[in-house]
């Protein structure tokens, strides 16, 4: 059922660089609450305290204004129902765990991470899957005030029903029951006071009238957590629709490791928004063949949450490529194909930072293109070849830039600082000299040993094209190793 006036929303967490997934989901509720009629709204989920950060909200926000959604609140917009930050709504969250701890459907935990992994290890060896066993159940009132009193360390935890189970119709699945025996007793509220996920999520769509959710598949699992809470509160749930997760063509869950997933990626190697919305839309709505080419407008013309399919979304590099063509060739007019050119080399600055590091290392103009040309590539040609003048061994290379794809995903900040403390940091641990560590990223990033600083270089390009360059130059020199070259 539709809500006269549905409100919907896009949670996403800014916990690294913003998901082409985040904007799946997004465009979802767009179009959910376009057709509809309602209001699509933005909140920015910040709860894992130690991994969210600014500067990653930041890119949230810009990565999805570039796709050209927009949203009636949020963070950056404000509202009647705001903070639309969860960091800054962390005192509204206490009231609500102190009512569940006074009506008894909530309980203190004091069991330590050592004893959780223990008991999660015991549960592992015995074949059960692992949650929480219930020990601090036991207590009575008097030894939880003894021990909140003696300053012990507590969250507060859910009571889950120990017979039967959550029956519940998803938009999308259709009629859902999960045994209550298979969920697990979830913390609300963390030591540090902050709520968990499942708790601020539902006490914020309730506060800010949220009538339906649709998100990821991956959640269908929680409903019964989120629609207990509910039912603890005395209020009414939303209607859940569950979307199928985006896949590689392999049918494996889309993953950075194996594909681009950040929608910075998209934007740095020159896809249009409108047509990176057209190719994700394309999963929610009907067509006949010849009619994928289709603008915002025809998306919610066509769309209809009621036909949905179950399969997996395929995300088909490929066909992407095939429609960004024909938007570049078919909607854009000359001038329009200049103006967004332009706009796309000099997109974060791009072409100008290059041009910057040029000057000192041209004799004519006409260099330019062969110095500096790999800020703007799509590839830059790696083979082989490319790595063999170097004097490390394929398995030493291999090694160091195995080293740095890994070790630049815990990176919190992107800037030439933080680049030059991270390869300086790495080549500490491999125990080698930074000379040594630099040229292979050299040609990982330019496809050439003579190019521009390195660290300036990679603070240009943005983490997710230095993954992509690495992930690819990792394959070509693996592929050295495996040949004993």
């Amino acid at each position: 059922m539709i809500h006269p006036t549905p409100r919907v929303r896009i949670a996403p967490s800014p916990t690294g660089e913003p998901h082409v997934g985040t904007a799946y989901i997004a465009l979802f509720n767009y179009l959910f609450a376009k057709k509809h009629g309602g209001e699509f709204i933005l909140r920015i989920e910040d709860t894992d305290a130690t991994r969210s950060t600014l500067e990653f909200e930041q890119k949230v926000l810009d990565a999805l204004k570039w796709t050209g959604l927009t949203w009636a609140e949020g963070p950056d917009v404000g509202g009647p129902y705001g903070p639309y930050r969860q960091s800054d709504r962390k005192d509204m969250y206490q009231p609500f765990a102190q009512d569940l701890l006074d009506k008894g459907h909530a309980f203190r935990c004091f069991c330590t991470p050592e004893r959780l992994e223990q008991m999660r290890e015991g549960q592992r060896a015995a074949g059960k899957p692992p949650k929480y066993d219930g020990l601090c159940l036991s207590y009575s009132a008097e030894e939880v005030t003894s021990r909140m009193e003696a300053g012990e360390s507590s969250v507060v935890r859910m009571k889950i029903p120990t017979e039967g189970s959550c029956d519940f119709t998803d938009g999308v699945y259709g009629d859902v029951s999960i045994p209550w025996d298979s969920v697990d007793m979830q913390v609300l509220i963390k030591g540090d006071g902050m709520p968990t996920y499942h708790m601020a999520n539902v006490i914020d769509d309730h506060l800010m009238k949220i009538t339906h959710v649709a998100r990821g598949e991956e959640w269908l699992a929680s409903v019964p957590k989120h629609i207990l809470l509910y039912r603890y509160f005395g209020w009414e749930a939303p209607v859940f629709m569950h979307l199928s997760l985006m896949r590689n063509a392999d049918k494996s869950k889309l993953s950075k490791r194996k594909n681009p997933t950040s929608i910075s990626y998209y934007s740095a190697l020159g896809y249009l928004p409108e047509a990176l919305m057209n190719f994700l839309g394309l999963f929610f709505v009907q067509i006949a063949e010849g009619e994928e080419l289709l603008t915002m407008d025809e998306l919610i013309g066509k769309f209809d949450p009621e036909a949905l399919s179950k399969a997996g979304a395929i995300f088909d590099l490929q066909k992407l490529d095939w429609l960004n063509g024909r938007w570049l060739r078919e909607k854009l007019s000359p001038e329009e194909f200049i103006s967004r050119t332009l706009e796309w080399a000099m997109e974060n600055q791009r072409l100008t930072e290059g041009l910057k590091h040029s000057q000192s290392r041209v004799s004519k103009l006409g260099d330019l293109p062969n110095l500096a040309g790999f800020l703007l590539a799509a590839d830059v040609g790696l083979t082989p070849a490319s790595f063999a003048g170097l004097k490390t061994s394929p398995a030493e290379t291999l090694e160091i830039i195995n080293t740095v794809q890994a070790d630049i995903e815990k990176m919190i900040e992107w800037n030439v600082e933080a680049i030059d403390a991270e390869l300086r940091a790495v080549a500490d641990k491999l125990e080698k000299k930074l000379r040594v560590v630099t040229p292979p990223l050299f040609i990982a990033m330019s496809g050439s040993s003579r190019s521009l600083p390195l660290f300036d270089s990679m603070a240009i390009l943005g983490r997710s094209v230095v993954r992509q360059r690495l992930k690819i130059a990792a394959t070509v020199v693996a592929s050295m190793v495996g040949d004993g070259k």
